[in-house]
């Protein structure tokens, strides 16, 4: 469902991708153009598949094809990555939502872990965001890479299988999944150095979603097709700034009651 001013819509500006999940009953896509924090379509499906993720950007593209966007923010899912390289420009820049990034690095590194590698590694982890600077980008990788060179021996450990199905599997799992994802597509971390109107978070679509939950919070008890219905009208009424937007919507409409 979508509700669009195509006049709104002004270069530069950047399409940022998330999903809100309901109580894993499915998940509400949202596609905005954060730039002019404007939402431009939304969608429910069960699951971030890549079917459903190809499905929205077939409508998406109907609404943004006069002004593709300049920029791409998302969670990076592999559904939407694969989505946003195959129906926009394969030049457009996308960053992966540091946000998203440190929160999944924070979960991996718990705050009381015992170990001093894992303690450095969350310090490390903990100040992504707050990098504005390829000189502090050069510093922060230099810091990344310095512990790995320090810990690559504990990267390494194994434990050994008894009475398992695994024969053995690495020790420190979760730090190993902390530096893969530091140091994978580096690049897609810090693109909005190299393209100021990017913002290296989607905090747009978080503070989006945030409202969301506090709206449905307010009203327990709708099953899963009340609350897709219930936003999917809140959504709609957003979009609504005048009589002319009203008017609009209505004619939108009326065919189909």
């Amino acid at each position: 469902m979508f509700l669009v001013d195509r006049n709104t819509i002004q270069q530069p500006w950047v399409l940022g991708i998330d999903g809100k999940w309901l109580r894993r009953k499915g998940v509400v896509m949202i596609y905005r153009d954060v730039t002019n924090k404007t939402n431009l379509y939304w969608s429910f499906h069960l699951s971030e598949s890549y079917t459903a993720i190809e499905k929205d950007f077939e409508k998406v593209i109907l609404i943004i094809k006069d002004r593709l966007p300049s920029g791409v923010i998302t969670d990076w899912k592999g559904a939407i990555v694969s989505a946003v390289n195959t129906f926009l420009i394969s030049s457009t820049p996308h960053q992966r939502c540091l946000s998203h990034v440190q929160r999944e690095l924070l979960r991996l590194l718990p705050l009381r872990s015992p170990l001093l590698s894992t303690q450095k590694l969350r310090i490390i982890a903990k100040v992504i965001t707050d990098i504005e600077t390829h000189e502090e980008k050069y510093y922060w990788l230099s810091s990344v890479n310095y512990w790995i060179s320090k810990y690559d021996d504990l990267l390494k450990e194994k434990t050994v299988g008894i009475g398992t199905k695994k024969k053995w599997w690495y020790t420190h799992g979760k730090t190993r999944r902390a530096i893969k994802l530091l140091t994978f597509d580096e690049k897609h971390l810090f693109t909005y150095l190299d393209y100021p109107f990017i913002p290296s978070t989607n905090n747009s679509l978080e503070g989006s979603n945030s409202q969301i939950k506090t709206k449905l919070s307010n009203h327990r008890g709708m099953k899963t097709p009340q609350q897709v219905t219930y936003l999917f009208w809140l959504f709609t009424f957003r979009r609504i700034k005048n009589s002319r937007d009203l008017r609009r919507l209505w004619d939108s409409l009326k065919n189909k009651i």
